[in-house]
């Protein structure tokens, strides 16, 4: 006799009873949060990107807004023209130049906040503080700081004896003035970053290394930075999906001046868009570029890192 068959009739369990699985219950509540942000996200993100997909193949009369469509003639024109290839070098000598600047100081200023530093609560505030101003603001206290006539810097120039420097009338100094307002912008939220992820590595690592006898450096080379993998990933993909989009302290500081010397994809689509030719499809194409470089730079690093992490 088995056991089963042992047990009172009333306590037997039914010999098919159906297996019933336990469905997660949506409350219905949830949506009435969600709404919000999803309209928002509608209105503000999906539909004017869709809008500009469609936009980018045709042609937008400035004055009657007539439609006309053009198919891939937008695109055509963008690879032969000189312009576009001027700011598109650009955009990649800004990236190049400000991502790598901005994570190596942000960094070192991180690790100098997270040590036991008189102060270092005022001195994190004020390094953050140009992040939470608008970008316009930024542009305009650069105009001030590198002005050739009353700028800040030609001044303090002139009252050592140098020479002025050409910040606004030549190339390369209107780049170096855009990299360097740039770099007091982004410092403070890699410092902030960074000081989040340091602040998050066991003391007890620090100390079993000093133990062995590892000395500063081999502390960071081998403990701090390899700890700090995810918020340097982070950091990478935000600080170049910025620098493919920035616009605004780029257009109050120099406009793409002298000439298209400063000129970045952002600043050239919006003169396309809304400058004197009003080319607002041709305007949409650049847009949609800078959109697929982003995607394609933030997939092929976020695969990397995965196929890193599975290596690891």
């Amino acid at each position: 006799m088995t056991a089963v068959s042992a047990l009172p009739a009333s306590t037997r369990p039914p010999a098919s009873a159906p297996s019933r699985r336990r469905r997660p219950r949506w409350d219905r509540s949830a949506f009435a949060f969600l709404a919000p942000s999803m309209l928002l996200a509608l209105g503000f993100l999906i539909v004017p990107m869709a809008a500009a997909f469609v936009y980018s193949t045709a042609k937008i009369a400035p004055l009657s807004g007539k439609i006309t469509w053009r198919g891939l003639a937008n695109y055509t024109t963008m690879f032969a023209d000189p312009t576009f290839y001027r700011a598109l070098l650009n955009t990649a000598l800004f990236i190049v130049l400000t991502v790598p600047l901005s994570m190596a100081v942000g960094l070192a200023l991180a690790v100098l906040m997270n040590s036991v530093l008189p102060g270092r609560q005022v001195v994190r505030t004020l390094i953050y503080l140009p992040l939470v101003i608008s970008g316009v603001a930024v542009g305009l206290i650069g105009t001030f700081l590198f002005n050739e006539t009353i700028g800040v810097f030609n001044g303090l120039a002139t009252d050592l004896g140098l020479p002025n420097i050409s910040w606004q009338s030549r190339g390369a100094p209107a780049f170096i003035s855009l990299i360097v307002i740039t770099l007091w912008i982004r410092v403070g939220f890699t410092m902030i970053i960074y000081l989040a992820g340091l602040q998050a590595v066991p003391v007890e690592l620090y100390e079993a290394a000093q133990v062995e006898g590892a000395s500063a450096w081999q502390r960071f080379r081998y403990l701090t930075f390899p700890l700090l993998g995810p918020s340097t990933f982070f950091l990478l993909i935000m600080n170049v999906i910025y620098s493919f989009q920035v616009f605004d302290t780029v257009f109050v500081l120099t406009n793409g001046g002298p000439g298209s010397a400063t000129e970045v994809l952002g600043t050239y689509a919006y003169k396309t868009a809304f400058g004197p030719t009003r080319d607002q499809g041709y305007g949409a194409a650049i847009g949609v570029v800078i959109f697929f470089l982003t995607l394609i730079f933030t997939v092929v690093q976020w695969r990397t890192n995965r196929n890193r992490d599975e290596t690891a």
